[in-house]
C-alpha cells in the first residue's frame, strides 16, 4: 500500500517530466511545457539553493509533485514558474503574454509579500495567507501548487538553520497539513506530517524509524501472510479485490502514543491493510467477510461511504483481531475512492468542452468571508488553524442532512454551521427529540433541531459556550456591529449638539467641503466611521473643533464646547423605563396599558404582535398564535418587550407521563428546585396507563422556560413536554 513518492530528485530533467505527463495526458500539447522550462531556467540562471544545487531543480521537483497528483498542464506550468515573479523580477504581465492569464493568476497567487516589512513573523504569515486565500478563492490550483512547493521545501529542509527548520516545520503542521486534509490529498498530508516530526521532533522520528526497521523482516513476512489470508477469504465469497498492506506512517503512530500515553511497544494496531474492489456493493460484502472471518474490535467501525467526510473522503474503516492475535486496521473502498483519498480534489480535475472545470469549495469561500470580516491577524490565523482541521462528530439535521463538527462542539456551534442567522437567533435545541442545554456536547449520530426566536440575539456569554472558530467569529461580528451602532448613535448626537453651539449643522458643513476636510484630517473614510470614533471617545469635541477651520475661527464666541455624552441621556432614559411596570413597549412608549392574549400567554423571547382590539385597547399575542381572529382587530401596532423590566410571566406546559404513583410530586419538586413558581397544576389519567398534567408556572423569559422543559424531559417517567 505504497504512498505516492515525493522524494527529492537531484537529477530530474524536463525530458523526464514530459514523459511522465504523456503517461496520463497523452493528447496534450507538451511544447508549452518545454517552453515554460526554458523560460524558468533562463530566469533562475545563476541562482543557487541552500543545498548548493542550481535553483531550477526546485521548480522541476514542484512540477514533478503536481504530475504525481495528475494535475492539468496549466497547473504544472505554474509549478515551473511559481518563483519567477518573486525572485527574478519577471512581471505577471510577461507570464500572461508568454503563456496564459490562468497561469499568471496562479503564479501571482503564490507570490509572497516579500517587499513589505512586518513587525512580527506571525503578522507576515497571516498577511501571506490572506493573499493566498483571495487567490485560491478564484482558483483552487493556487493552494495545490503551494502544497507542492511546501512539500519540496520540507524535503530539503536539512540545509536550513535549526531555527529556520523549526519555524517552517511548525508552520507546515499548523497550516499546510490541515489544508492538505481539507483538500483530501492524504498522500501529501501524511508526507508533510512525517517531515514535521523529522525536523521538529527528530529524537521521536528517528527512534520510531529504528523501532520499525528492527522488525522489518518479520513485519513484511506478517503483512504478506495477512494479504494471502485476506485474498483467500475473499475468493471463498467470489470477491475480486486488490489487497495491500503497510505500517502506518510515523506521525500517525506518534499521535497514538501521545493520545494513549504509551510507548511504541504498547501500540498494537500499527499495521493497516487496504482492500480495493470494483463497486460499493462489494465494499459492504468485504466488510461482512472481514467481520465473519475475524473478531471485530468494538467501536472501531466507521462508515465514510454512507457519510463521507467533508473533503469527500469515502471508505469503510474497521479494526479486527487478525492472524496471530495481532490487531490490524482494514480500509475498504473502490478504485475511484482510493484515487480521491490519495489525491483529493486533484482527482476531480477534468477538462470540459471549451474550458476547464474549476472546483469551487464552500470552505474556501468561507475563509474569504473571514478574510474580509476579521481585521485582527491573530483571530484570522485562529480560524485558519482551527477550522481547517476536520474530523470530529457527525450530526444530523431533522431532514437528515449531515454536518461534521469538531469534537466538543455544542448545539450553538451546529446552529452557526447551518446558517449565521440560525445561530444568531438560537434560543434552544432538541437533541434526538429531547430539550438540552446549549452547553450540551454533541455526539456522533445526534439529530439536532435548533429552536429560534426573532427576538433572540447573541450575547458575550455565548463565546464561552461555542468551540468552533466560525461560531466565535460570527458572535464577535454581531457584538461589534451592535457596539458600532451604539457608538454611531452617541457620536452623531454629540456632533449635532456641538454644531448647534456654533449655529451650524452637518449639512451646511458638507456643502462647503468642511466635512471632507474633517474626515481627511482624522483619516477616516466615511461620516459614519467618524461618528463611531466620536461616540467611542477616540475623537474629542476639542479635536473636532480644531479640525474644522470654520469652527476654530468661532471658538472664542462659544463659552463651552464640552458636550455631555449622549450615553448619559440613554442611561436616564433606561432608568425611567425601569420605573415602568409594563413589560411591553408600544411604538417606543413604555407607559401604555396592554393586555396579554390568554390564548397564547406570550413571554419575553417570543416574537409578538400587538393589536388594537375594538373596545378593549391593545392586546399582545405571539406571532405564531393560531387563535387570533384578525377580523376582530382594527389595526396592528409595533410592540416589543421591555428589556429592562425583570418580571415573571405565566405560561402553561403540558406533560405526558407514564401513569405511576408519585409522578406529580416528582415533577413539582423538580420545578420548585429550579426556583420556578407553580401557580396551578391539573392532573388526570389517560388510556394506555398514561398521565396528563397541565402546569401553570411563572418564568422570566423563553430561555428559563426551555430550561424547565429540558429538566422535566430528563425524567425517565416523562414521555413528552410541550407548551400549552
Amino acid at each position: 500500500m505504497d504512498r505516492l513518492d515525493f522524494s527529492h530528485e537531484r537529477d530530474l530533467t524536463i525530458d523526464k517530466l514530459v514523459s511522465r505527463v504523456e503517461a496520463y495526458f497523452p493528447d496534450v500539447d507538451l511544447a508549452v511545457l518545454k517552453k515554460a522550462y526554458g523560460f524558468a531556467e533562463k530566469a533562475h540562471q545563476g541562482q543557487k539553493r541552500s543545498s548548493g544545487e542550481d535553483y531550477i531543480i526546485h521548480p522541476l521537483n514542484v512540477a514533478s509533485t503536481l504530475i504525481k497528483l495528475q494535475m492539468d498542464l496549466d497547473c504544472i506550468i505554474a509549478g515551473l514558474l511559481h518563483d519567477v515573479v518573486e525572485d527574478c523580477e519577471i512581471t505577471p504581465e510577461t507570464i500572461e503574454k508568454e503563456f496564459s492569464g490562468d497561469i499568471a493568476m496562479i503564479v501571482v497567487g503564490l507570490t509572497k509579500i516579500s517587499k513589505i516589512e512586518f513587525k512580527t513573523r506571525e503578522e507576515s504569515q497571516a498577511e501571506n495567507f490572506r493573499k493566498m486565500v483571495v487567490a485560491m478563492a478564484a482558483d483552487i490550483r493556487v493552494i495545490i501548487v503551494k502544497l507542492a512547493d511546501r512539500m519540496h521545501n520540507m524535503r530539503t529542509l536539512q540545509y536550513m538553520s535549526d531555527e529556520k527548520q523549526k519555524q517552517i516545520a511548525q508552520e507546515t503542521l499548523d497550516i499546510y497539513v490541515p489544508l492538505a486534509s481539507r483538500l483530501g490529498i492524504n498522500s501529501v498530508k501524511a508526507e508533510l506530517e512525517d517531515l514535521y516530526l523529522r525536523f521538529l521532533k527528530p529524537e521521536v522520528y528517528y527512534r520510531l524509524a529504528e523501532k520499525v526497521a528492527m522488525n522489518r523482516k518479520a513485519r513484511n513476512s506478517y503483512i504478506e501472510e495477512v494479504i494471502d489470508i485476506l485474498k483467500f477469504k475473499l475468493m471463498e465469497f467470489s470477491v475480486k479485490a486488490e489487497v495491500k498492506g503497510r505500517p502506518k506512517h510515523f506521525y500517525s503512530i506518534y499521535k497514538k502514543m501521545m493520545s494513549r500515553g504509551v510507548d511504541f511497544e504498547q501500540i498494537q494496531d500499527v499495521l493497516a491493510f487496504r482492500v480495493i474492489v470494483d463497486n460499493i456493493t462489494e465494499c459492504y460484502k468485504v466488510l461482512g467477510v472481514m467481520h465473519s472471518s475475524f473478531t471485530p474490535i468494538p467501536g472501531r467501525f466507521k462508515d465514510y461511504i454512507a457519510i463521507p467526510k467533508v473533503n469527500n473522503y469515502q471508505s469503510l474503516h474497521t479494526a479486527v483481531i487478525g492472524p496471530k492475535a495481532e490487531r490490524i486496521e482494514v480500509q475498504i473502498r473502490t478504485m475511484e475512492m482510493d484515487l480521491v483519498a490519495e489525491t483529493g480534489v486533484a482527482a476531480h480535475w477534468k477538462y470540459k468542452e471549451g474550458g476547464k472545470s474549476i472546483n469551487k469549495l464552500d470552505w474556501v469561500q468561507e475563509l474569504l468571508e473571514f478574510n474580509k470580516a476579521l481585521k485582527n491577524n491573530s483571530e484570522f490565523m485562529d480560524v485558519v488553524k482551527n477550522d481547517l482541521d476536520i474530523g470530529g462528530v457527525f450530526v444530523f439535521t431533522p431532514k437528515g442532512d449531515v454536518h461534521e463538527l469538531r469534537y466538543g462542539s455544542t448545539p450553538l456551534d451546529f446552529a452557526y454551521a447551518v446558517h449565521t442567522e440560525v445561530g444568531n437567533h438560537c434560543v434552544g435545541a432538541k437533541i434526538n427529540g429531547k430539550m438540552v442545554s446549549l452547553k450540551y456536547r454533541l455526539k456522533s449520530g445526534d439529530s439536532v433541531d435548533i429552536l429560534t426566536s426573532k427576538t433572540q440575539a447573541p450575547s458575550k456569554d455565548w463565546l464561552n459556550i461555542v468551540k468552533t472558530t466560525r461560531a466565535k467569529a460570527k458572535i464577535k461580528q454581531w457584538l461589534l456591529k451592535v457596539e458600532r451602532s451604539r457608538f454611531k448613535e452617541v457620536g452623531e448626537d454629540i456632533v449635532d449638539k456641538l454644531l448647534k453651539k456654533f449655529a451650524t449643522n452637518i449639512g451646511a458643513l458638507r456643502k462647503n467641503g468642511m466635512v471632507d476636510k474633517c474626515l481627511s484630517h482624522f483619516k477616516v473614510d466615511t461620516l459614519d466611521d467618524f461618528y463611531v470614533h466620536v461616540g467611542s471617545g477616540k475623537f474629542t469635541t476639542g479635536q473636532i473643533v480644531s479640525a474644522i477651520p470654520y469652527l476654530e475661527e468661532k471658538r472664542h464666541e462659544v463659552d463651552d464646547i464640552d458636550i455631555k455624552p449622549f450615553a448619559e441621556k440613554l442611561s436616564k432614559s433606561n432608568q425611567k423605563r425601569l420605573k415602568s411596570n409594563n413589560a411591553i413597549i408600544v411604538d417606543g412608549m413604555s407607559d401604555v396599558v396592554v393586555r396579554m392574549g390568554k390564548c397564547c400567554n406570550p413571554i419575553p423571547g417570543d416574537a409578538i404582535l400587538g393589536y388594537i382590539t375594538r373596545g378593549r385597547g391593545i392586546t399582545v399575542h405571539t406571532a405564531e398564535c393560531t387563535r387570533v381572529d384578525h377580523a376582530e382587530f382594527g389595526r396592528n401596532v409595533h410592540v416589543e418587550w421591555n428589556a429592562d423590566l425583570n418580571t415573571k410571566h405565566p405560561v402553561n406546559i403540558k406533560i405526558i407521563t407514564h401513569d405511576k404513583p408519585g409522578v406529580l410530586s416528582l415533577i413539582s419538586q423538580l420545578i420548585n428546585g429550579l426556583k420556578i413558581n407553580i401557580r396551578s397544576a391539573v392532573a388526570r389519567s389517560l388510556p394506555d396507563r398514561k398521565g396528563s398534567f397541565l402546569f401553570e408556572i411563572e418564568v422570566h423569559d423563553y430561555t428559563e422556560l426551555l430550561k424547565a422543559i429540558s429538566a422535566i424531559e430528563s425524567l425517565k417517567e416523562v414521555i413528552s413536554v410541550s407548551r400549552a
